[in-house]
């Protein structure tokens, strides 16, 4: 390194580039600035100040759009202008209308195979994998001999995005001609074919391919349409036959509304199934589906910043409209945050933000608690009882129970002493007054079968028989136990067998007259009429204090009273019913 040289340092260095990217970079204008400018603007709509002028002198229009006049940022404009919106010269577009040559090179004819040309054809501009003729039988590197063209190849450095991927360059419009002579020398031909076809058989039918030309005219509408041709606008009236009817996914009255004149359906008719699930959810779910609500927010946050005094457009400028966007919602969360911590730094109170979330407060504890089968707790503590603002399970007066725990003959009381009396004091248990007269009523109006007569009267003699047992066994416990005796024992045998024999004997008389009595009552019973039946029943009980149901006994239907009743029983679907 040189003595002369003149050493800078580095931080000197990276001081000067930043000082220079503040001067290149355009300065923030200030709130007294945008009102200066937009003053500017409307005194120019309004007329009463000169129009701006670009780099050529000529005005600017002031009604015209910003996204129009302001000139995109890699455009390099130092002021107003217009220059980006006109056709650009000839220098800047580049040679659009030089024409290149294309296709095949007919000036040279190769017949020999080269050293690295397409194995397939043998032209020099391909290889064989980019070959587009079809494989040869005999390869051209294996040809005796061949005759090929090589294609015309671009060798142009200087040319530029547009005209390396301009699908008409080199196209000679002449070319055309020729497809269309060669089309109308068919037309021509077939033509005279139909004529001689018809001079030759008068009679002879055309098919439609032949003679119906207009059958694919652009001309005729597609059914379903409506073509205005002063608007040069197609409307379509009509639904596909195979889509429901709007009108026919709900057939409620009440559900979403159906306008028959557009054929519209706004709400969801089926608001109950889930927007995402329906087939058909109104053609309001598409104004909220999909980025719509996100576009919606985007172009409200761009007026919000117009006004603010941020210039900023969302069809000119989507990208920086998109970034200013998400700076606000950072800055706007770290304001939040900032604000939470710094109340809860004043205030306090950090660990009542600390607490697990209400399903675990309300559902789920650490507190063991173990039970038995019946239900009682072995182990920890059980659960407290809800309970609500009203006292309850207070016990006044020795009472055990709470006032309506008991109920009889339509009025309340205590279930532990049975008193209908309320604040009474509770003296044990006790049959209320009335109670159990009412109750030997009620089982002998309920007790309809005529079986329950021999029933009772075997009462007293089941009591007889039971006392007799009883008297023998004192006799049997009081008789001397001798064990030398043994005839005393003898005896004692001998009498129990004979009683054991008469007991058999006395059951076996029971159980006949029992039948009989049964056998006796059901003849009389099929006998009776309805008014006899009545007269046997007493007269004792009110008609309007008789129990529900008391007048007749309450059976499970036998197996051959329901066939019985399965065999008279009309049936509404029987085709033969008309004509019994």
């Amino acid at each position: 390194m040189s003595s002369g040289a003149v050493r800078t340092p580095v931080s000197q260095i990276i001081h000067n580039k930043d000082d220079q990217d503040v001067e290149d970079e355009p300065k923030k204008k200030s709130r007294e600035d945008w009102r200066k400018a937009k003053e500017l603007e409307e005194a120019r709509k309004a007329g009463t100040a000169p129009a701006a002028v670009d780099e050529e002198g000529r005005d600017i229009n002031p009604h015209i759009p910003q996204y129009i006049s302001n000139a995109p940022w890699y455009y390099g404009s130092q002021g107003p202008t217009l220059k980006h919106q006109r056709p650009q010269h000839e220098d800047e577009r580049g040679q659009l209308d030089n024409r290149a040559p294309k296709g095949l090179d007919t000036t040279k004819l190769v017949t020999k195979f080269r050293k690295g040309a397409c194995e397939n054809c043998g032209a020099m501009t391909h290889k064989k994998k980019d070959c587009l003729e079809r494989p040869r039988k005999v390869q051209a590197k294996y040809a005796e001999s061949i005759v090929v063209h090589d294609e015309h190849i671009v060798t142009d450095a200087s040319i530029n995005y547009d005209e390396k991927r301009d699908r008409w360059s080199s196209y000679d419009p002449s070319n055309h001609r020729e497809i269309i002579e060669e089309y109308e020398k068919v037309e021509e031909a077939k033509r005279q074919l139909k004529a001689e076809k018809l001079k030759n058989d008068p009679d002879a039918e055309i098919s439609d391919e032949e003679g119906n030309e207009d059958k694919y005219v652009d001309e005729v509408d597609m059914p379903g349409t409506k073509v205005d041709s002063k608007q040069r606008i197609t409307v379509r009236n009509l639904r596909i036959r195979e889509d429901t009817a709007k009108y026919l996914r709900n057939l409620d009255p009440n559900s979403a509304y159906y306008d028959p004149k557009t054929r519209s359906m706004r709400d969801n008719p089926n608001p109950a199934v889930p927007a995402e699930e329906a087939e058909f959810a109104g053609e309001n779910f598409v104004r909220f589906s999909g980025d719509t609500t996100a576009q919606a927010t985007a172009q409200l946050f761009a007026w919000e910043a117009h006004g603010k005094g941020v210039d900023v457009h969302l069809l000119a400028e989507p990208t920086k409209l998109e970034l200013l966007q998400k700076e606000y919602e950072q800055k706007k969360e770290q304001f939040k945050s900032s604000t939470k911590t710094d109340i809860v730094e004043k205030y306090g109170g950090e660990d009542h933000l600390q607490v697990p979330p209400k399903s675990l407060l309300l559902a789920q504890t650490e507190e063991y608690v173990e039970y038995s089968r019946s239900g009682k707790v072995i182990k920890g503590i059980e659960k407290p009882k809800a309970r609500s603002i009203y006292e309850e399970d207070v016990y006044i007066n020795n009472h055990t129970t709470i006032w309506g725990s008991f109920w009889n003959a339509g009025r309340w009381g205590y279930k532990c002493c049975k008193s209908f009396i309320k604040n009474s004091y509770c003296v044990g248990m006790q049959e209320p007054e009335g109670y159990s007269e009412q109750q030997l009523q009620h089982a002998t109006t309920s007790s309809a079968p005529p079986v329950a007569a021999p029933l009772v009267d075997a009462v007293p003699r089941i009591q007889t028989e039971t006392l007799e047992k009883e008297a023998v066994a004192d006799e049997v416990d009081s008789a001397p136990s001798s064990e030398d005796s043994s005839e005393t024992e003898e005896e004692v045998k001998e009498s129990k067998k004979s009683k054991k024999k008469s007991k058999k004997r006395e059951k076996k008389k029971k159980a006949k007259e029992q039948r009989k009595n049964k056998k006796k009552h059901k003849e009389i019973k099929e006998k009776e009429t309805p008014a006899v039946r009545s007269k046997n029943q007493p007269d004792e009980i009110d008609d309007r204090k008789r129990p529900y149901n008391s007048m007749y006994d309450v059976k499970a239907p036998t197996e051959e009273e329901i066939e019985e009743w399965k065999k008279k029983r009309t049936r509404t679907d029987d085709p033969m019913l008309q004509f019994l």
